[in-house]
């Protein structure tokens, strides 16, 4: 489910609504230890959505 939720982020990263939509539906549906490694992951490979990043997780976590 991880690399799942990588490729659909990667294939929205274009759009910061998008990606914050796909971002929050992939920390749903992920365990907490998989969600680390995406958080992880997505920050190492979009830091344009820095802030996204980190307010998604934040709320969720």
């Amino acid at each position: 489910m991880l690399d799942f939720c990588k490729k659909i982020l990667f294939k929205v990263s274009f759009d910061a609504s998008l990606f914050k939509k796909e971002l929050t539906k992939s920390m749903n549906w992920l365990e907490k230890n998989d969600a680390i490694k995406l958080k992880i992951w997505a920050l190492t490979f979009f830091s344009a959505h820095k802030k996204i990043i980190i307010d998604v997780f934040d709320s969720i976590y």
